[in-house]
């Protein structure tokens, strides 16, 4: 049996979710001097039950050498993250990449929509008088979440990204990552296309609920030629319910408050998300 690593990871990327936070992921993998596993371990918000020795086994793979990280969105809204990081990593560099979260709202119901996980409701799940402790919106209050982490560490060991600087300055983003690393070597370019995009054409929806029953025995054949032709002749763009003018901006009233907050808890300008609601798209 091969022996697990004495190292935890020395930078955790902890949300939040649609904000482009795989794409942070995918380019700090792309330098061979970085491991962090592919999936997201979740260990501090969901499975810390299963003990240290299950974490350290998402590292089995580094080498020596390598700088250890990993990325687990759920940290951010999983209220015994926090205390559970610190207890474990004390001296961990923590990464949130925060997004309008009016848009991120709407990009979370999107994704879910297009899993048949929600209805074409959207008030029943974006309204906040309807909705304001479901996961769509509740994920959204970043003040109150960031809280938590600032109790616990140093501001320094904290680094707060906005999710639009990745559109507008890729590269620069990457370097305030590795600025806030302390890395010594530069990063591999970053990644340049979009990681999950949701409007890249997917089966439509009552054909996928007829072919669930089959999906162990057609899993194993998804990636080959015969079936990736299969599903490119079914395969549409996903309609999303509308995110009307109303509905925004009452959610965007109810988030003011927060931006207020973080702005005060971190020192960082959120301004562009009270002056611009232009990402209204699922991504």
């Amino acid at each position: 049996m091969n022996r697990l690593p004495e190292r935890l990871p020395s930078f955790i990327i902890a949300g939040a979710a649609k904000s482009a936070t795989t794409w942070l992921q995918r380019s700090l993998q792309n330098s061979s001097e970085i491991f962090m596993p592919d999936h997201e371990p979740h260990f501090f918000s969901r499975f810390y039950d299963k003990g240290i020795e299950h974490y350290r086994a998402d590292f089995a793979k580094a080498s020596n050498s390598a700088i250890l990280g990993e990325k687990s969105n759920s940290y951010l809204t999983e209220p015994e993250a926090a205390a559970r990081i610190r207890a474990h990593i004390p001296d961990v560099k923590l990464i949130f990449q925060l997004r309008d979260p009016v848009a991120r709202a709407y990009s979370d119901y999107a994704m879910l929509y297009r899993r048949g996980e929600v209805d074409e409701h959207i008030h029943k799940y974006l309204d906040p008088d309807r909705a304001a402790e479901g996961r769509f919106i509740h994920d959204g209050r970043y003040a109150e979440h960031l809280e938590r982490f600032y109790a616990l560490f140093d501001p320094s060991q904290i680094a707060v990204l906005r999710y639009e600087d990745v559109a507008n300055d890729p590269a620069g983003q990457l370097d305030r990552l590795a600025t806030h690393l302390d890395l010594n070597f530069q990063l591999a370019p970053p990644v340049s296309n979009r990681v999950k995009d949701a409007k890249t054409a997917i089966v439509p929806r009552p054909m996928r609920k007829f072919l669930a029953p089959f999906r162990p025995a057609l899993d194993p054949f998804r990636d080959t030629r015969a079936m990736i032709f299969l599903r490119g002749l079914v395969a549409r763009p996903e309609r999303y319910p509308e995110f009307d003018a109303s509905l925004r901006n009452e959610l965007a009233s109810f988030y003011r408050p927060q931006i207020d907050r973080l702005e005060k808890l971190t020192g960082g300008d959120f301004s562009i998300w009270r002056s611009s609601q232009a990402d209204h798209h699922p991504q």
